[in-house]
């Protein structure tokens, strides 16, 4: 079995180059060519320090059709981490052979999870905001750098505005080491105002930015809220959107930035099969929200392993030997 580490993984990884893999994987999962179980969230670590649980637990399987190995990823989410130094989301993604199921593989999964979502919208960018040059980023920590360069790979952004209450100094200045043309500042008003396209990428718990603030044609990608307690979007940011599009339709429905609207489901369009398609950008406004899936895990983990064996990163472990 191959065991990746963080750095080998971040070696492997060319968003460029990852784009159009999750984009398949996206097209695929439209069109029903895929397994992908119910992902379980449970709470963990009750006992420990009390009665409370200190942190989530989720298990992402799935498989794509052909393909030689299934993918389990195994993801936490500790609100409490940066305090200690942590990231607040770890995870890792295990790789099996579709045909023995002998292990094949066991990747780090932060930076993995981090440029597989990254691509989300980035490919959200390309379909619907191809000549953006303003980017607003509500948020500062890990993917919210991670999106930014997804976005910059896809269009001639000349002005990316980082807003988060505590880090978006270092955020700002991070990506500018980069080449992105990011500054950090003082609300989230001044991020979104006059935006060409919106993202965010916090873990909050409510409207993270004044919807009257954003223009009437500007794409918003929300990638934060994934539970019925997380929310990022104000309702009449969905309720006025000309499109509201989703990477799995059922699973957005049930976060908190839906449930706060009178839409339901059949109100969301899937974000795969509008990539399947030949079709022009809609006028107005349109938001893709994302929740992550596992099916993602799979193909950016295939990117991953194929890579690694090629430039003979990661370690050989025998399992039973």
């Amino acid at each position: 079995m191959l065991v990746c580490p963080e750095a080998a993984v971040r070696e492997t990884l060319d968003l460029p180059a990852l784009v159009p893999a999750v984009e398949d994987a996206l097209v695929r999962q439209a069109r029903g060519e895929v397994e992908r179980p119910e992902r379980p969230h449970f709470p963990v670590g009750q006992g420990l320090e009390g009665e409370a649980p200190l942190g989530m637990g989720i298990a992402m399987p799935a498989y794509v059709h052909g393909a030689e190995r299934y993918a389990t990823k195994l993801v936490g989410v500790h609100e409490a981490n940066p305090d200690r130094g942590l990231p607040t989301v770890n995870a890792v993604v295990a790789l099996t052979d579709a045909r023995t199921g002998l292990p094949e593989a066991l990747l780090a999964g932060n930076a993995l999870t981090n440029a597989r979502t990254a691509c989300i919208g980035a490919l959200a960018v390309r379909a619907f905001a191809p000549d953006a040059a303003t980017l607003g980023v509500i948020g500062a920590g890990a993917q919210a750098r991670w999106q930014t360069r997804a976005a910059a790979t896809v269009a001639d952004l000349e002005d990316v505005r980082v807003y988060s209450p505590n880090t978006r100094a270092a955020c700002a200045a991070d990506l500018r080491g980069e080449g992105v043309p990011a500054r950090a500042v003082e609300s989230a008003r001044a991020a979104v105002e006059g935006a060409d396209a919106v993202v965010t990428a916090t873990t909050a718990t409510e409207p993270v930015f004044p919807p009257e603030a954003l223009a009437p044609g500007a794409l918003v990608v929300a990638v934060g809220a994934y539970t019925a307690e997380t929310q990022e979007l104000d309702p009449a940011v969905l309720e006025q959107a000309e499109t509201v599009l989703a990477d799995v339709p059922g699973e957005v429905a049930e976060t908190g930035d839906l449930l706060a609207t009178d839409l339901g489901v059949g109100d969301l369009a899937e974000f795969g099969a509008w990539l399947d398609g030949d079709r022009d950008p809609p006028a107005g406004r349109v938001v893709v929200d994302s929740v992550g899936s596992a099916v993602l895990d799979a193909a950016a983990g295939a990117f991953v392993y194929e890579r690694a064996q090629e430039a003979g990163l990661g370690t050989d472990i025998g399992l039973w030997e």
